[in-house]
């Protein structure tokens, strides 16, 4: 894999050193699995949980989730629902597959066969993270940051600055993939190029580099292209302003 250190005389979004992808809905497309494991929480204390309700989680940090699924009448603690939902999603994986995003795993094998490093940024707990790695074949990814192991959630820039920090390069030398608005938010806080590619909510006019409306047909050399375009100029809005990244929404 290539170093930044092999690139001494480089300036931040100069070049692109790794791409940060996000899981549920990006990745994989589990999110139907998490609003399928929500609604039978919620009507198991007496309470109603719509699909509107469902789609407010969309993105949000786990702790998050449970308190709002607190306030919906659901009387477990906020880690016992963390852990009841998380064991029902891995359950529905285990029964109906992982269904791959389209052209996910592509991608992800051509940004190994380029060099290009790789980080999974998601506010899934790292031990289902992983069970859902195991599953694409090969080594994927060179560092995984889990919504248990990072200070703040999504949509804060915390959980990006995590992972390229974990990866060793500049957050400005980055693509951010991101299916949900909370976490594109926290992309393009975190100071990476923001690519959105929209699942089940839409995208539009949250502030994203570039919106694409699939991962398939895509290659390195997207990513890149992507990056030359708009990487500089992350570099100089953080030059300005480098400071207020871990205090934004």
């Amino acid at each position: 894999m290539t170093s930044p250190l092999e690139f001494p005389d480089a300036q931040p979004g100069s070049r692109l050193a790794a791409v940060l992808w996000d899981m549920d809905g990006t990745l994989v497309d589990t999110e139907p699995y998490w609003i399928a494991a929500e609604a039978p929480l919620v009507a198991q204390y007496g309470g109603t949980w719509t699909h509107e309700d469902a789609l407010r989680l969309v993105g949000l940090g786990l702790s998050d989730s449970a308190r709002i699924l607190q306030g919906a009448g659901v009387r477990l603690s906020a880690d016992e629902i963390i852990s009841t939902l998380t064991a029902r999603v891995i359950a529905m994986c285990a029964d109906k597959g992982v269904p791959f995003r389209p052209g996910a795993v592509e991608l992800l094998r051509d940004l190994r066969a380029a060099g290009i490093k790789t980080g999974l940024v998601t506010m899934s707990y790292r031990h289902m993270a992983l069970s859902i790695l195991d599953l694409i074949g090969f080594e994927a990814f060179d560092v995984v940051v889990g919504g248990d192991e990072v200070s703040r959630p999504k949509p804060f820039a915390d959980p990006y600055l995590q992972g390229a920090a974990a990866l060793g390069v500049d957050i400005a030398d980055t693509v951010a993939i991101e299916d949900s608005p909370n976490g594109l938010r926290s992309a393009i806080a975190s100071g990476a190029v923001a690519l959105g590619v929209p699942n089940i909510l839409p995208l539009d006019d949250l502030g994203a580099d570039a919106v694409w409306p699939t991962l398939a047909e895509r290659t390195a050399g997207d990513l890149r292209a992507l990056h030359a375009e708009h990487g500089p100029a992350k570099a100089n809005l953080a030059s300005v302003v480098p400071s207020e990244r871990s205090e934004t929404k």
